[in-house]
């Protein structure tokens, strides 16, 4: 049962899993596996780090663990009362990564950043995540950047992300917080409605 809007960390687990915010998914041209995370999907309101951590080191620390791989990192329609786990809890996370696993990751594409995610990652970044994978973050504005770097037809990407390119293309201003009123530019505002998370928040796992 859920009480107070909590869930239990086996409910979390299965939400994390549910949603597929982070996932395995294709390779880079150089043939290393991609760590998928969909940034939009991650309902911080519901799960904690610590499921957060237990999640990745169940699920997906053991595939990572031997070889280099690369993370592609969908930025698109994160809103930080709905997706931003925190400042300690980002920390919190990043320490509990295994070295070795550290060590294999070669590069984080982080795909439209957006002015507020650069100026964030500009004071914080270092701090958040030492040992150098600050110097392995890529920032992607468009995803045809990103295809010079991943095999184009083996990562999924949403169509709200496409979407959004598309609307990048068409008003290169939106990149600096300066533009915001397309339709489509306001994804962040029905992040939570049209999100897998908007159905699971309003019930308890059967």
């Amino acid at each position: 049962m859920c009480s107070s809007g909590q869930i239990s960390e086996s409910e979390q687990l299965q939400l994390l899993e549910k949603l597929e915010v982070v996932r395995i998914s294709g390779r880079d041209k150089r043939g290393r596996k991609v760590l998928r995370i969909i940034g939009r999907y991650f309902p911080s309101r519901l799960v904690t780090a610590e499921a957060l951590k237990k999640y990745l080191e169940v699920k997906i620390f053991p595939k990572l663990s031997r070889k280099p791989f690369t993370v592609v990192y969908l930025h698109t329609g994160v809103q930080r009362s709905d997706n931003f786990p925190g400042i300690s809890a980002l920390r919190s996370v990043y320490d509990a990564i295994p070295a070795n696993v550290k060590d294999n990751l070669q590069a984080v594409y982080f795909v439209h950043p957006g002015l507020q995610a650069r100026l964030f990652l500009a004071t914080f970044g270092r701090f958040l995540f030492s040992g150098g994978l600050y110097g392995k973050l890529k920032y992607i504005s468009r995803l045809d950047y990103l295809w010079e770097h991943i095999r184009r037809h083996e990562v999924e990407i949403p169509e709200f992300v496409t979407d959004h390119d598309e609307d990048l293309e068409d008003r290169p201003m939106m990149d600096y917080g300066i533009e915001s009123d397309h339709p489509r530019a306001h994804i962040g505002r029905t992040a939570i409605m049209d999100s897998p998370v908007s159905t699971y928040s309003m019930r308890c796992i059967s």
